[in-house]
């Protein structure tokens, strides 16, 4: 499981001009999912992010989690994660999991965040969504399980 992880002052998902999910300060997850994924890396990969020290303290380090900033998350499902790009010039998404898998883990990913207290905000699974977003920083981590 994938989680590409940016530290963000603001972000929004829209689909078909519907706005699906929006917060402030937080992370916006970009979650992939692979065919080896289950419940345990699920887990294992929202505790992670959740514990994941990226936010400044007083003294400008990097040493606060989003939890304790207050900040929300902004969960978008992208299979693009899981592609193969080691040869050609065309990605293979043969890693990737089913939909059904990917959706499951991804609505399991989302409940288990709400789970742990941290308001979480999402997109819509399988469909065009745009996002918009004013990076912090900008952070990027991109964390595997």
């Amino acid at each position: 499981m994938i989680g590409l992880i940016q530290r963000v002052k603001q972000a929004k998902v829209t689909v078909a001009d519907e706005t699906t999910g929006e917060i402030n300060q937080g992370l916006l997850i970009l979650l992939g999912v692979e065919r080896e994924d289950n419940i345990e890396k699920m887990q294992k990969l929202a505790n992670k992010i959740i514990k994941y020290r990226i936010f400044s303290d007083e003294d400008g380090k990097m040493n606060l989690n989003v939890s304790q900033v207050g900040g929300k998350l902004l969960v978008v499902s992208q299979f693009t994660l899981a592609a193969d790009t080691g040869r050609g010039l065309r990605p293979s998404f043969s890693g990737a999991a089913t939909p059904e898998q990917a959706n499951s883990l991804y609505e399991a990913f989302v409940a288990y965040c709400r789970e742990l207290g941290v308001e979480t905000h999402t997109g819509r699974f399988g469909a065009d969504m745009q996002v918009s977003l004013i990076n912090d920083g900008p952070v990027t981590f991109n964390l595997q399980v």
